[in-house]
Order: structure tokens, then sequence, then C-alpha cells
């Protein structure tokens, strides 16, 4: 799908359908007006008769009007004028694109005023772009009958005046992001017996073989041993398929520059270990690479819009499953960093392969660590499917994500890392355990993660409530991805 922005008369604009609104009481925008004054009054006659309210997110599509190019035209409900919230932009923009889709049109001029909407044109803009790549994304690849490909092709954002010059590169940049977000879609959904750490590995070097400023480099199990990487290694050992650390170095500015580091946790399937989980819903814990997916999509996107920064992606990705040489609970591991670990639940495997990974990032000197994981259901519990839960040791770099999350409208929230909750985590007989029991479960597996991460600017994204969703809309969601990489357009700008 192509994204453009340009200034138009409605009437003039030659396509399958061109778009405009209505606030409740039947006030047409200005766009509106015009096509209104084109059409002899034909949309203020049918608003009059009742046919379009006005209320939020209603539509209504007409065909071939006279004295408009148009094939179709598109009215949506603005609702009341002054009194739209994000969550009801984001509704009309949804049921904008929901009826175009069903339309066999091949592409549309969408007239999205700030002035209409009451929100600044970048954010719509994001959003109108994140919304029509998301209803146009399929998930049926591997049906034996895939559905048809969505016709719509083109989408033109008209203006009446003049747009600013910055609006397109900020439509090339969220059409970037769009793609990388369907990158961490797709391979998120795919099952367990087809995307393993060696397909994500292979992911990964055909990403460095597209974009030439992408360096990828694999450590094989035999790397990680040399390496002592006792903390991942144990996550591995009850699987078959080999475990990997997948490295992508993107050289987009002087060698000097100290880069921004994403470790993205690569569970390619978690069944819990010896730590068994319920059978229920088993099947979802496919979505348990979905950060090492966003680190992938986010990659993709950076190196796409070319910016100017050094970014880094570990990815550490192995299987989760029991086996007779599996861990067990209560053995004790020696991480890369020299810290020993008790292992008291082989299900919170998470942070023991990111551990490892958070040590390995300092080698690379960063100026700031991402760690993005599906990491615990606490975090749901605390947050639900809303807001991703980020922890920080450091307040700049936090307020940094927390404002990157409101641009993108891919939002987070933030915990508390506090050194209270510490001793939850201390043993007997190691220097840590992995977990600290089911209060402030979410803060706990952070505070593990801290242990880590000492020697730079540090923060983490638990996005197991935002990464995928459940029931009849099961499927990946592409998040983080937009709050990644606007963080990374905010520090390249």
């Amino acid at each position: 799908m192509e994204f453009s922005i340009k200034q138009g008369s409605p009437e003039k604009l030659k396509g399958g359908c061109v778009a405009v609104g209505v606030f409740e009481g039947g006030k047409l925008s200005r766009a509106g007006q015009t096509l209104d004054r084109a059409c002899n009054h034909l949309l203020s006659d049918l608003i009059a008769q009742g046919d379009m309210s006005g209320k939020s997110a209603t539509t209504l599509l007409l065909h071939k009007l006279p004295g408009i190019a148009a094939e179709r035209v598109l009215l949506i409900g603005l609702g009341k004028t002054g009194e739209q919230t994000e969550k009801s932009r984001v509704e009309i923009l949804q049921a904008l694109f929901k009826t175009l889709l069903a339309t066999p049109a091949k592409d549309a001029a969408l007239y999205l005023a700030e002035a209409d909407l009451g929100k600044d044109a970048a954010w719509l803009l994001r959003q109108a772009v994140f919304i029509a790549a998301e209803q146009a994304f399929r998930a049926d690849g591997l049906k034996s009958k895939p559905a048809d490909a969505v016709k719509l092709k083109r989408i033109t954002f008209a203006t009446l005046d003049k747009p600013a010059a910055q609006l397109q590169e900020v439509i090339g940049q969220t059409a970037a992001t769009a793609r990388g977000m369907a990158l961490a879609k797709a391979l998120g959904n795919l099952p367990g017996n087809i995307c393993t750490p060696t397909y994500l590995a292979a992911q990964a070097l055909a990403l460095g073989k597209t974009h030439k400023k992408i360096k990828v480099t694999v450590l094989e199990e035999k790397d990680l041993r040399k390496l002592g990487m006792g903390a991942f290694l144990s996550v591995t050992r009850g699987s078959e398929q080999p475990a990997k650390l997948i490295t992508l170095e993107y050289a987009g500015a002087d060698k000097k520059q100290k880069p921004v580091v994403l470790v993205g946790k690569g569970i390619t399937f978690d069944s819990g270990g010896i730590s068994l989980k319920p059978g229920a819903e088993m099947d979802e814990m496919k979505y348990d690479m979905c950060g090492a997916a966003s680190v992938l999509g986010t990659l993709q996107a950076v190196a796409e819009m070319g910016l100017k920064l050094n970014v880094v992606g570990i990815i550490p990705s192995s299987e989760n499953l029991p086996s007779g040489t599996a861990t067990k609970p209560g053995d004790i591991v020696t991480s890369l960093s020299g810290q020993t670990i008790e292992i008291l639940n082989t299900d919170a495997e998470g942070r023991l392969v990111l551990c490892d990974a958070l040590t390995y990032a300092a080698k690379f000197k960063p100026d700031a660590v991402i760690d993005i994981a599906t990491l615990t259901g606490a975090c749901v519990i605390a947050l639900g499917h809303v807001a991703s839960g980020l922890f920080s040791n450091d307040d700049k770099l936090a307020g940094e994500i927390l404002a990157a999350s409101r641009q993108a409208h891919d939002r987070a929230w933030q915990l508390p890392l506090w050194e209270d909750y510490q001793p939850l985590l201390d043993s007997n007989f190691a220097d840590m355990q992995n977990i600290g029991g089911r209060a402030g479960g979410t803060i706990t597996a952070a505070c593990f993660l801290a242990r880590f991460t000492k020697d730079y600017r540090w923060a983490h994204l638990d996005i197991a409530g935002t990464a995928w969703k459940s029931g009849k809309e099961k499927g990946a969601t592409g998040r983080p991805v937009p709050l990644l990489t606007q963080y990374l357009i905010n520090r390249a700008g």
C-alpha cells in the first residue's frame, strides 16, 4: 500500500473514492462543504433526510455523484465538534478503512484535517497509516486457499490548504514502520514448528542481505558455552533445536557514535519446561518470540528510513521444552556476568536468556539499552492489553520512551524499580533466585534484569499484554515496533 499527501479540491480528484467528514448534527467539514456545492447540495439533502447523522465512526458510501470526479464519496461521522478523544479518533479511522477496504476501489483520497479531528496532523497521519496497514494485513498465508489480496493500493491524504513540508517525511517514516510491524506480525504468527531459532537467524541474515548497512552475526551453542552463557544455555537444554544468539548491527552514523542496543526475547516456543504450563491456550506460546520479532521489524524500518544513528539488535533465541536433559527446579547456573542463579521455576526462562544477552550488550559500549520481552503474566494482570510495562534505571531514558509511546499511540506505563523489591530475589544457595513470588511479579522480574544492567542506561518493556491478541482476533499485533521506531526517529532527529 502506497501513501502520499497533496493539496487538491475534493470534487476534482479522480479515483476510486474521496472521503470527507460530517459532524454530529449534520455539519459538513470544509472539504465536505466543497463537495456539497459541487454536487448541487445532494450531501446536505441526504443528511437532512437522516441518511447520515454524523455520529462518531458511522459511515455512508455514495456512488457516482454528479459534479464529482471520484467514483465514490465516503461520508465519515466525526461526532460532536471538539469532543473527540484519542480513542474516538482511532475508532473513526478504523471505521473509515473498514468501509474503504470492503469496496473495489484501488485508490482513495482522504480529507482528515486536524481542524476536523482536533489533533495534530502528524499524529493523525501516523494513526491513519498504521490502521490502514493493520486492516490490510493478512495472516492466512498457510491456508490452502488464502483470501484475495486487498484491492486498495494507493491512499492520498488530501488537503484544501498547502500541507506542511515535514508531513511527507512523517508519512514515509510511518509507512516504513508499518512494514516493520508487518514483518513482526508475520513472524509472530508462525507456528513453532516453522519459526525455530534457526529460522529466526535465517530471517536476520536475509535482512542483512537486503540492507547493506546491517551486519548480522549468529553465535551457536558452542560459542555460547565458550563465552560462559550458563543462564541462556540452561533454557535450551530440553530442546533438540539449537539455540542462537543473533546480532544485527546497523551502521547509520559515525563509528564514534555510541549505539542504541535493542535486546529482544526470542523464545520460539515456551512450554514452561519442567514447570509445565497448563494445556489451555499453550499454543499462544509461539508468541513468546514477539520481542525478537519487534527487534527485527524495527531494524528493517530503521534501515528503510536510513536513520542517521547506530542501532544494535541482540536476539537470544531458543525453545523451552521438558525432556530428560531439561533444567530442573532447584538447579543453579552461572550467568555470563559471573553471578549465580537458583532456578526455582523453569517457566521464568525469559529473564534467564535476557540476563546473558544484557551482559553481552555491554561489549557494544551502548548509549542506551532497551530490552523487549513477553516476560510476565503479572504485567497483563497489572495493565491489561492496553499498555506495555516500562521499567528503567534512568529517568531521562524512561521519559524519552514514554514521549515516543504517546506520539506513536503505542502506549507504555512506567512501573517502579525500587530497591525495596530486590530482597524478594534473595536465595539461600546462590546469588539470586529467578522468581520473587506472586506479589509484584512483573516488578521482581524487572528487578532481576536490573542486576545485569548496572553499567549502562537501560529500559525494559514487558509486552506480555500487548504483543498479541487472543480469541476471534488472535494474532500478533506488531507492538512495540511503533514505539521503538518513534524513539529512534526522535533520537536521530
